[in-house]
């Protein structure tokens, strides 16, 4: 077994840019000759690359999104592996989406890094006064092709307040676009977007957004709030927010209501 057969793709986001070099070259029937060619380096180089040795730079992940038409994938990926640089909550938190099978998110205000299209994003983050717009902008899209863009992500369950919906960020373009990218979502398999009506009243959710991460042998969570959050890994505490969970999944819509909701909310932004 060579040491590129080794590299578990979950281990950290360095090791998730190598294992992705060689699949993405072995899906396409690709020599380590031909990647070396599109990416300035000699075979040997590839095979350092595919084994977590070295790591492309960010010209050489431009290179291979364009040959390769990726939508962009390794130069997030390589963005965001950078930015994570200290070992504090976020990090911790995305390693854990990395690793989760199954995924619970509850948010009352604003639609979730996930499931965001770039100008809402980018627009939020324009709001929030965040100071390199475009950098925070590339860390949170590249956290998001971390969750939904991999071939097989995890199973998504997803409840969201109506003012989520339509407070509006950015122009009511950015809002339609938003929504209708909802939608589109929702038509996966493996994910479900369900709305809690205004008309539903007061639940346990408004306390505020967390999201509950379910990995091979535990869960954790996230609990957000104002300036930070909070992991929880207390398993007693992880219990009683899925508890919570369900709760609030007691005042949400069916998916088919709550599609007609988020259609008729899209067409208010017209």
């Amino acid at each position: 077994m060579s040491a590129a057969d080794e590299i578990d793709p979950a281990s950290s986001l360095y090791a998730w840019l190598a294992y992705d070099l060689r699949f993405y070259r072995q899906k396409r029937g690709l020599t380590g000759v031909q990647v070396g060619k599109i990416i300035n380096c000699v075979r040997s180089h590839v095979a350092n690359l595919e084994a977590g040795r070295a790591c492309i730079d960010m010209g050489q992940a431009k290179a291979l999104d364009e040959a390769w038409e990726t939508g962009g994938h390794f130069e997030r990926l390589l963005g965001f592996a950078r930015s994570l640089h200290s070992p504090d909550w976020f990090r911790q938190s995305v390693e854990y989406e990395m690793k989760a099978g199954i995924l619970r998110i509850y948010q009352g205000q604003v639609i979730p890094v996930p499931l965001q299209t770039e100008d809402y994003a980018r627009a939020g983050l324009s709001m929030a006064r965040v100071d390199d717009v475009e950098k925070a902008l590339m860390g949170r899209m590249a956290r998001q092709e971390l969750i939904i863009g991999r071939e097989e992500h995890p199973l998504m369950m997803v409840l969201l307040d109506q003012d989520a919906l339509d407070r509006p960020v950015g122009s009511p373009e950015v809002m339609k676009a938003q929504l209708k990218r909802l939608l589109e979502l929702g038509e996966r398999a493996n994910l479900s977007v369900r709305v809690i009506a205004r008309s539903a009243g007061w639940h346990i959710g408004l306390n505020g957004p967390f999201q509950i991460m379910s990995l091979e042998r535990r869960d954790v969570a996230y609990a957000g709030a104002f300036h930070g959050g909070r992991l929880v890994q207390d398993a007693a505490e992880v219990r009683a927010m899925a508890v919570d969970f369900e709760l609030i999944g007691t005042k949400a819509s069916s998916e088919a209501e709550s599609r007609a909701l988020i259609g008729k909310l899209m067409e208010e932004f017209a």
